[in-house]
């Protein structure tokens, strides 16, 4: 009868055969690789140096702002945005973006959805939206400050965007980052009218925050 031998482990290190430095060196080699891609990206991202996207309000009617009930708002408002991608090489990812309108810090309009779209390099895209509250609940002074602004003929409404953007460097995408836009808008304002917007204005640079 032949006779099976197993090599232990020691017997394989009398061989030249070592487990724990062969899983040693492979870790070492993967740890390596790693840090080297990593160190890769970061360099073509300092190099880059991405700028964060540019927001201008083109233009926003009001078309409805009035009590419904006690303390219970109707509003409906339309705005349109300019989105500009100002980098040369960095492509923009826009997602989950949802835009509202403020007054006097009170939230006056539901979130609205927009659709999420790529933005390729120094290329600018137009956003429109209709902002709409039904029954929205308002302070006890917001008729009494929509009446004053409406006889003095001018309105402060704050334009919100919020959502989550991704940068693209050639095939390379980065993680999401959330993103802020806000516009001021001082607009006219005046009586109730049914031909036309409540008021109206064009041209209000955004600010961006990353």
């Amino acid at each position: 009868m032949s006779q099976i031998f197993i090599k232990s482990p020691k017997h394989c290190a009398k061989h030249g055969l070592n487990v724990d430095k062969l899983y040693k060196r492979l870790f070492y080699a993967f740890s390596a690789f790693i840090i080297f891609v990593l160190s890769l990206v970061l360099l073509i991202w300092l190099i880059l140096r991405p700028s964060k996207p540019e927001f201008y309000l083109k233009q926003v009617d009001i078309y409805q702002l009035n009590l419904s009930g006690p303390h219970l708002l109707n509003s409906s408002i339309q705005i349109t945005l300019v989105s500009k991608n100002p980098n040369k090489k960095v492509g923009v990812y826009y997602d989950q973006l949802q835009s509202y309108a403020s007054y006097k810090a009170q939230q006056i309009t539901v979130h609205a959805s927009l659709p999420p779209f790529y933005q390729g390099h120094e290329d600018s895209n137009l956003l429109t939206a209709s902002l709409i509250g039904t029954g929205l609940p308002v302070a006890a002074s917001f008729d009494y400050e929509v009446v004053r602004d409406r006889t003095a003929g001018k309105l402060i409404l704050s334009l919100k965007v919020n959502g989550r953007l991704r940068w693209k460097v050639g095939t390379w995408v980065s993680g999401r980052y959330r993103f802020n836009v806000d516009c001021v808008a001082i607009m006219a304002f005046g009586p109730n009218s049914t031909s036309g917007p409540l008021g109206s204005k064009q041209g209000t640079q955004c600010s961006t925050t990353v």
